[in-house]
C-alpha cells in the first residue's frame, strides 16, 4: 500500500511553479498514483504569490491539503517558503531556491524585504534543503530551468528516482526545452 503524501509549490508568478507541479503529477499518474491536484494563481501575473497542492497515495479524496500537514514545501523565492511555513508537518521537509523576488511594496520602498530568511527557516525546520537553483540553471544555459532543477531536488526527497522522469519532461515541456529541462533535473538530484 502506498503511503499518502502532501506537496505544496509556492513561488512568484512566472517562475514556473505550475509546469513543475504538472511534471510530478504526470509522472505519479504514470506510475499508478492516485493524484490530486489544485492551484492558486493569486495575482500571478503581476508577480503575486502562486501555489500548488499535490497530493498523491494509493487513494486521495481531496486536492485541498490542511495547515501542518504538508511534507513537502517546495519554495521557488525564499520569502514564500517563510510565508507558507504553516502548512508544513512538523517533521517535513522543506526545499527552498535561495532566490529573491522583490513584491511591489519593497520596490517602491514601502516595506523591506524579510532579513536572514533561510538561516530563520533553518531555525525551524530541522530538514530544509536550501538550493541556489537560479545559479544551477544559469549554468546549464536557462534560468528558466531553475524549476525543474527543484523538481529534481524534490524527487529525491520523496525517493521517487524509480519514476522515468525524462519521458514525462519529453511529454510535458515544448521539444527545444526538453534538453535543458532533463540536464536541470538531474542536476537537481545531484543537489543533496
Amino acid at each position: 500500500m502506498r503511503e499518502n503524501k502532501n506537496v505544496l509549490f509556492v513561488g512568484v508568478g512566472g517562475q514556473g511553479t505550475i509546469l513543475a507541479s504538472k511534471i510530478l503529477t504526470e509522472g505519479l499518474l504514470k506510475s499508478g498514483y492516485d493524484v490530486k491536484m489544485s492551484e492558486v494563481h493569486g495575482m500571478a501575473q503581476r508577480g503575486g504569490s502562486v501555489t500548488t497542492q499535490v497530493r498523491f497515495g494509493e487513494k486521495i479524496y481531496s486536492p485541498l491539503i490542511e495547515k501542518g500537514k504538508v511534507d513537502v514545501i517546495v519554495s521557488f523565492e525564499k520569502s514564500e517558503a517563510a510565508r507558507y511555513l504553516p502548512y508544513l508537518k512538523k517533521d517535513g521537509y522543506m526545499v527552498v531556491n535561495d532566490y529573491e523576488i522583490y513584491p511591489i511594496p519593497v520596490l517602491i520602498g514601502k516595506e523591506k524585504y524579510p532579513e536572514n530568511v533561510n538561516e530563520r527557516l533553518g531555525d525551524v525546520v530541522n530538514n530544509i534543503i536550501v538550493i541556489n537553483a537560479a545559479e544551477i540553471a544559469k549554468n546549464l544555459g536557462n534560468i528558466k530551468a531553475q524549476n525543474v532543477v527543484l523538481l529534481g531536488a524534490l524527487i529525491k526527497v520523496l525517493k521517487l528516482e524509480d519514476i522515468n522522469w525524462e519521458e514525462v519532461i519529453s511529454d510535458i515541456v515544448p521539444p527545444k526545452a526538453v534538453e535543458i529541462n532533463k540536464k536541470a533535473f538531474s542536476a537537481g538530484m545531484d543537489v543533496q
